[in-house]
């Protein structure tokens, strides 16, 4: 009645009457966006039980296919087996074994089966081409059994690796994402208007403010639990944990074929030092930056590390060497960057000093690789550093059992998310005060994601910092919470102890944790968050979502710009705002967290605002050596 009064009634000015009839209006749009989405899943779902429904009969052809097939080999081999194979049917086994391992859908996944099918094969081929009619039988014994029976045991894995299109893992992570934005925008200015009415004394209205944010935030929460549950059972996730291993795999071998040259001596090499003024983060990226330039020029990476200012013995006294056979620059002389055609020792500077600048610098990814990327990942340079954070940071025995026993010290259990605050040096300079509970309000929606279900989980947070009071705060405002951190890492890892032995294995083990964390809540100013979510891009297909920053967006020290792409056009709301045609070209400054980004157009060369989902992001490629054979 009091909301009424406050509409129609005499009293009511109209500030008030604009800025109730205001909130009323997007719960209306709320409402009428949560119909049409329930429709559309109803649509969804129906869709999706004809598309399993397809899968399904396809699969039991095929089994039936297969088990027609596997009778007609296990006959084949039992006449092979019994001395009984004539010229005929040893080129019938012969071209039935080629069939079949032509065959994409026919995968043969246990081992004995599949070598003694290709030693069948090559007797058969052996018997076709002499006519030899007597086979010793013993030639298909190997060192995993007879043949007979590791075929007559084979396990066919007759189910065909659905592949998703690129239009489909772009629209998921576009709608995964978005939700997000909106919830973003809905949130922050309906927290405007609770503000101000609550400076009015209008509790009411502040009251059904903040009940519309409560159900919004329930609402938020089951949406994005929903595109999780969608990515697990949509048939491609094999495709993703297969296509992910492979083309890791495929950089980590060229990454050591370039390392192991055939010739070191006459090898073309990249000198890098360890020397930059930075912390731990920083100079991680430094090294990082070397290794793409190496790659890039095919020149072995030499990394001087010797009198490293966090472990003087140098680097590999921490992890492997960057390679096993070539670490020496040799006698020659070199020449610093650009050099010559022919310089074959070739010095890098610091990536803010690097002139010319070449193209394939971050946020730039191989040409050759960069479709497989886009179709994978939601952010590809992320994967693409994580990669050579991969190969660098093999760690030495010591350092691998240091991490393990860290690990079981603390207790480190799944599922948990990471919390790195970073304070001390950084505040004040390069970023601003985050309290604990900013930190806190992302981890509690994390687990209210989870359990929007129902489900109940133990709620973890394993909590880096540079500054250990932070750390008993938590786990004096959060008790409900089992927060897993050492302070005495912590205050190894301040300003006057941090380029020490001790510092450098609790900074080691802080990035090894909130990397393996399924969550990961920071602020990417700081390297050792961004650093944490590079590699944690290697230990899932797809972890680009697995973050929330409260400063940043993603960034790599000195790289080239960071361009979005306009697929919405957008009219200025107001001064600050950018004015966007589809297909304008958007330079990024930041993500304000609230629905709008900050950038500038660089067709209309003009800076502001503009809401983020108008925009996506513009894969940027660069022509790289193709490292063909490896």
């Amino acid at each position: 009645m009091l909301l009424v009064r406050q509409l129609f009634g005499t009293s009511a000015n109209s500030w008030a009457r604009a800025l109730i009839l205001f909130v009323l209006a997007w719960v209306v749009l709320v409402y009428v966006f949560v119909l049409k989405l329930t429709n559309t899943q109803g649509q969804s779902a129906a869709v999706e039980n004809d598309i399993n429904a397809r899968r399904i009969n396809q699969a039991l052809q095929l089994l039936e296919h297969t088990k027609q097939r596997n009778e007609e080999l296990k006959l084949l081999i039992d006449e092979l087996m019994s001395e009984q194979l004539d010229k005929q049917s040893a080129q019938k086994l012969a071209q039935r074994l080629e069939h079949d391992v032509q065959n994409p859908r026919l995968v043969i996944v246990d081992a004995a089966a599949e070598d003694a099918l290709f030693k069948a094969a090559e007797i058969a081929n052996d018997a076709s081409a002499n006519g030899n009619n007597n086979l010793d039988p013993s030639k298909f014994n190997s060192g995993n059994g007879d043949a007979a029976a590791a075929v007559g045991g084979a396990h066919i894995n007759t189910e065909s690796i659905a592949e998703p299109t690129l239009e489909y893992e772009f629209t998921r992570r576009r709608i995964q994402s978005n939700i997000a934005e909106i919830w973003n925008y809905f949130s922050s200015e309906l927290g405007k208007i609770r503000k101000i009415v609550s400076n009015d004394a209008n509790s009411d209205l502040a009251e059904t403010i903040s009940q519309v944010l409560l159900q919004g935030a329930e609402h938020k929460r089951s949406l994005l639990s929903d595109m999780e549950r969608l990515r697990t059972v949509d048939g491609y996730e094999a495709w993703r944990q297969k296509e992910s291993k492979d083309l890791s795999d495929l950089v980590q071998r060229r990454l050591h074929h370039l390392q192991h040259p055939s010739d070191c001596q006459n090898a073309r090499k990249l000198v890098c030092k360890l020397n930059k003024g930075c912390g731990y983060g920083c100079q991680l990226h430094h090294v990082v930056y070397c290794f793409i330039v190496a790659y890039a020029t095919e020149r072995t990476l030499i990394l001087k590390s010797r009198g490293w200012r966090y472990h003087k013995g140098g680097w590999e006294e921490v992890f492997l060497p960057v390679s096993s056979t070539c670490n020496d620059a040799g006698n020659g002389a070199a020449n610093n960057w650009p050099g010559k055609p022919n310089t074959q020792v070739l010095v890098l500077p610091i990536i803010d000093s690097l002139m010319p600048r070449p193209p394939y610098l971050p946020l730039a990814v191989p040409e050759d690789l960069a479709p497989r990327l886009k179709r994978l990942h939601g952010d590809p340079i992320v994967w693409w550093v994580g990669q050579f954070l991969k190969y660098l940071l093999r760690p030495q025995a010591p350092t691998r059992d240091f991490l393990v026993s860290g690990m079981r010290n603390l207790g480190w259990e799944r599922p948990i998310v990471g919390v790195h605050v970073r304070r001390t040096d950084k505040v004040g300079t390069e970023a601003a005060f985050h309290s604990i509970e900013e930190y806190m309000t992302h981890v509690e929606d994390y687990y209210r994601t989870l359990e929007v279900n129902g489900t109940t989980v133990v709620r973890r947070i394993f909590l880096a910092s540079d500054d250990a009071r932070v750390i008993d705060e938590a786990r004096k405002k959060y008790p409900q919470y089992h927060i897993v951190g050492d302070p005495e890492v912590a205050r190894m890892a301040a300003v006057s102890t941090r380029y020490t032995d001790t510092a450098l294995n609790g900074i080691i083990l802080d990035i090894h944790l909130l990397s393996l964390s399924d969550h990961l809540v920071c602020t990417f100013s700081s390297q050792v968050c961004r650093v944490a979510y590079e590699i944690m891009q290697t230990m899932y297909p797809d972890a680009s979502h697995r973050f929330k920053s409260l400063d940043d967006i993603y960034y790599y020290g000195g790289q080239n710009p960071h361009n979005r792409r306009a697929v919405i056009a957008h009219k200025p709301r107001s001064h600050e705002d950018l004015q966007l045609k589809v297909g304008d070209l958007v330079s990024v400054a930041g993500n304000h967290w609230d629905g709008n980004s900050k950038g500038k157009n660089t067709r209309t060369n003009q800076g502001g605002l503009f809401p983020s989902f108008k925009v996506e992001d513009k894969l940027d490629t660069a022509k790289l050596p193709l490292y063909a054979g490896v």
